[in-house]
Parts: structure tokens; C-alpha cells; sequence
């Protein structure tokens, strides 16, 4: 059964989370403890991000510096084989046009093959910190990564070889954004190209993550309306930390609405912030399944015991 398949099935709506690959140096027991303490509430599938290489300069003699990159959270492969086989739970992994040149991905998607992991996320990713402005190693838009996968779902490497035996295709879903993405110049062009996407083959999308659940509301009738009819997941973070009142605007071009952000300015500590961040979250789900969203999606990072929290309230 489909990824798709399974959230349509689900007979209320669905679960899932994002979670990240261990920083280089460190085990797995952080991943499982996350999805231990999620587990309870029928996660439909956990995503696992995938983290691009990064340049750093580091000091080499005598005041000189010499570059080096670093990917400080490897290992997004073995952590879904890891999770898959531990727990038996649909993985999806991230695959991102970031920093990965076609070579790269096509092996990944060779692994990933050989591991039974049929469900992916595509992505362009985010800009190296070292970059000024996002850098194409491999594919500049997640639209020609998605045109990677589809040729390889019809049996063909990046070379043309056909391959010998052509397993169950890989299935995918992609991004979209409520609130447009930060380069596309109007919302007419984020429909565009997120009409783009389904047509070429996404069976669902996933929005970044919102705190204003009528722009979700508007962006799906505006979907619909221009024929786009896969689910639009909706993407939910609670905010854990005071400084996240900035942060998350700057970093996700989310809009954190008044009433929210009046109450995160009262807050004096971090667990004053915390508690404020699950309350909305909650209002934000409940809302949601009230409105009979075929899924939601929690984003995890730094926010394990709060999403625990909400779906308690809402599962």
C-alpha cells in the first residue's frame, strides 16, 4: 500500500513527524527515544531529513586557513533502513538537490532500492551557510530532481543505460507554500509550479510549516480551484523557544499572526514560551481536523515533548 494509499484509508486523520539524522559522532538511541515517544499515536510514516556537506575553514599554520567541508549530519539512508527494520513504520527520506550532484543522487536512489524504501520527499533544499545565494551542483530546482527519479522510475540511469530489472517505482511527494516561497515573485507562480509538480508525477505535497491556519485554508481552495487534487498535507511546529518569535519568520518566511505573537512577547522564560507554543499548536490541529485535513505533519526539531503534547490533546 501507497504512502497515499495509507493516509487515504486511515479512518480519522493522519499522523506523522519529521525527524533528523544524529549529528556525525553520535548514536541512534536519540532518533529511537523521539520516535518512542511518538510512537503511540499511529505515526502513518516518519520523515527523515537529509543535510548537505558545508565548507569551513579551518586553521592550517601560522594564521592560515584552509577550506574543508563537513556534512554534520550524515547517514539519512541508514537511519530510514534503521527505523524501517526496528519499527516497521513507512520512512520517507528527504532527497534535495542541495549540495548532491546527479551522480550522487542516482546512487542514493540505488541504495534506497536495494533497502526496499520505495517513499520519498524531493526538495531543492536549502542554500550551503557558506553560500550567498543557493549554487547548483547537480539540479538547481526540485522540478529537474523530480525529472531524475521519474527517468529512473521508467528504467534508465543518468547515462541512458536501461536497467536490467526495474523494481516498484519509487512514489514522492514535494513541497508547497502557503505563503508563497521566498523567490517566487507572487503566489500565482508558487501555484504554478506547485501544479507543475503533481502534474509531473507528486501524489502529494507537504507545506512548509504555517501558525495561521487560514492561509493553509486559502491555499488549498486556490489549489483546487486551478485543478491540483492530491492531499496538501499541512506542516505544524510548536514553538518551544522565546527567540523562535523572530527566528522562524526569518529562517521559513512564515508569518507568526498577532494574537500569537502578543502572547509569546508576554513570556519571561523559554517554559513560559514552550507552554504558549503547544496551546496554539493544539488550536491549530484541532482546527485542522475539524476541516478533515487528510494528514498532519509535525515537525520535531528541538520540539520532540511538545509535539507529544499536542497530539495527546488531538489524537
Amino acid at each position: 500500500m501507497s504512502l497515499v494509499e495509507k493516509i487515504k484509508s486511515a479512518e480519522k486523520t493522519a499522523f506523522s513527524f519529521e525527524l533528523l539524522p544524529p549529528l556525525k559522532g553520535n548514536g541512534i538511541n536519540g532518533v529511537y527515544n523521539t520516535i518512542d515517544a511518538l510512537r503511540e499515536f499511529d505515526p502513518k510514516y516518519i520523515n527523515i531529513t537529509t543535510h548537505r556537506s558545508e565548507v569551513v575553514f579551518k586553521e592550517k599554520t601560522f594564521g592560515m586557513y584552509e577550506p574543508i567541508s563537513i556534512r554534520k549530519r550524515p547517514g539519512t539512508v541508514a537511519v530510514a533502513a534503521a527505523i524501517k527494520n526496528k519499527y516497521n513504520i513507512t520512512v520517507v527520506p528527504h532527497i534535495i538537490c542541495s549540495g548532491f550532484t546527479k551522480e550522487e543522487t542516482e546512487y542514493v536512489l540505488i541504495d534506497l532500492k536495494f533497502l526496499d524504501i520505495n517513499d520519498l520527499l524531493l526538495l531543492r533544499g536549502d542554500k550551503g551557510k557558506h553560500e550567498k545565494k543557493f549554487t547548483s551542483t547537480g539540479h538547481a530546482h526540485a522540478t529537474e530532481l523530480q525529472e531524475q527519479v521519474n527517468r529512473f522510475n521508467d528504467g534508465f540511469f543518468l547515462d541512458g543505460t536501461k536497467m536490467k530489472i526495474v523494481d516498484e517505482p519509487f512514489s514522492y511527494g514535494m513541497a508547497c507554500y502557503p505563503e508563497k516561497h521566498e523567490e517566487a515573485p507572487n503566489m500565482e507562480t508558487e501555484l504554478y509550479w506547485a501544479k507543475k509538480k503533481v502534474e509531473s508525477g507528486a501524489e502529494y505535497l507537504v507545506t512548509q510549516m504555517f501558525f495561521d491556519n487560514q492561509k493553509y485554508f486559502d491555499y488549498v481552495k486556490k489549489c483546487r480551484d486551478i485543478g491540483i487534487n492530491v492531499p496538501i498535507i499541512p506542516g505544524l511546529k510548536p514553538i518551544t523557544l522565546k527567540n523562535q518569535l523572530t527566528v522562524l519568520p526569518k529562517i521559513f518566511k512564515s508569518e507568526i499572526p498577532e494574537d500569537f505573537a502578543r502572547e509569546l512577547r508576554k513570556c519571561k522564560t523559554d517554559e513560559d514560551a514552550a507552554e504558549v507554543g503547544v496551546e496554539w499548536c493544539t488550536q491549530q490541529a484541532k482546527e485542522l481536523i475539524e476541516h478533515n485535513v487528510p494528514s498532519i505533519h509535525f515537525y520535531t526539531l528541538m520540539a520532540t515533548q511538545s509535539v507529544r503534547r499536542v497530539a495527546k490533546q488531538v489524537y
